[in-house]
C-alpha cells in the first residue's frame, strides 16, 4: 500500500511516496487530482522509496499526467529508486515525467523557437499517452511471452525481451501480437515458419552476446515451435 507526503514548493507541490504502486495506488489519485489543481504549475514527484511498481501502478502515473496536461500543467518525477525507473525504461515511459528544458515552458515550445501550434502539440502529447496505456493492457501478454522464453531457451529476462524486439522487428508484427501467439503454441499452435526462423535467429543472436535493442513503440515476437 502506498503513502505520500506532501510539501509546496513555490508554484510547484513536491509529493514523496512510500510503498507500492499497484492497482491499489489508483485510490490516490482523487488526492492527487486535488493537489494538482492546488497546484501553480504541476507536480514533482519523488518515488525513490517505491519498492515496487508495476503496469497498474504506471497507468496511475499516465492518469496524473493527462490531468495536469488538460489543466495546462506538468507531473515530473525528479527520483525515483530501480523499480520505478526499470519500468519507465522498459516501456520508454521516462520522457513523458522529465522537466523541460531550462528554455522551453513546461507544457509548450518556447515562442522563439519552431514547433506545431499548441493545440497539435496536445493531440501529439494525448496520442503517446494512449499509446503507452494499450502498452499496459497489452502488457501480461508480453511477459508471458518473455516468461515462455527464458524458460525454453534458458534466457535472462533482459535477454529474453532482446529475442521479443528483435523477432518483432524483423517480421514486422506488433509486439502483442507476436506475444500473443508464442503463448498460444503452450495450448498447442504453432507459429508460422518464417517467424520460427527469425526467433530461432533471435535467439543465436543474443547467445552470442549482440548488444540488446531498446524497447520499441512497435514490434513483435515469436517461439519457435
Amino acid at each position: 500500500m502506498a503513502t505520500m507526503d506532501v510539501v509546496p514548493d513555490g508554484d510547484r507541490i513536491t509529493v514523496t511516496v512510500w510503498g507500492e504502486l499497484d492497482l491499489g495506488s489508483r485510490r490516490l489519485l482523487p488526492e492527487l487530482h486535488d493537489i494538482l489543481t492546488l497546484s501553480g504549475s504541476g507536480i514533482d514527484l519523488r518515488l525513490d522509496a517505491v519498492g515496487f511498481c508495476d503496469c497498474s501502478g504506471l497507468n496511475m502515473l499516465l492518469d496524473l499526467r493527462l490531468r495536469a496536461l488538460d489543466e495546462g500543467k506538468t507531473v515530473i518525477v525528479r527520483s525515483c529508486g530501480p523499480a520505478v525507473e526499470r519500468l519507465l525504461d522498459l516501456t520508454g515511459a521516462r520522457e513523458l515525467f522529465a522537466a523541460p528544458g531550462p528554455h522551453q515552458d513546461a507544457v509548450h515550445p518556447a515562442a522563439d523557437e519552431p514547433g506545431p501550434p499548441a493545440g497539435d502539440e496536445d493531440q501529439d502529447l494525448r496520442a503517446e499517452v494512449t499509446q503507452l496505456r494499450r502498452a499496459m493492457q497489452t502488457r501480461p501478454t508480453i511477459d508471458l511471452a518473455r516468461g515462455i522464453l527464458m524458460a525454453s531457451f534458458g534466457l535472462s529476462p533482459e535477454a529474453a525481451w532482446s529475442v521479443l524486439v528483435r523477432t518483432s522487428q524483423n517480421t514486422n508484427t506488433k509486439l502483442h501480437h507476436l506475444a500473443g501467439n508464442l503463448v498460444d503454441t503452450v495450448r498447442g499452435g504453432t507459429l508460422p515458419e518464417p517467424v520460427q526462423q527469425q526467433l530461432a535467429a533471435a535467439v543465436a543472436s543474443t547467445a552470442l552476446g549482440s548488444e540488446a535493442p531498446t524497447c520499441p513503440a512497435n514490434g513483435t515476437s515469436s517461439e519457435a515451435s
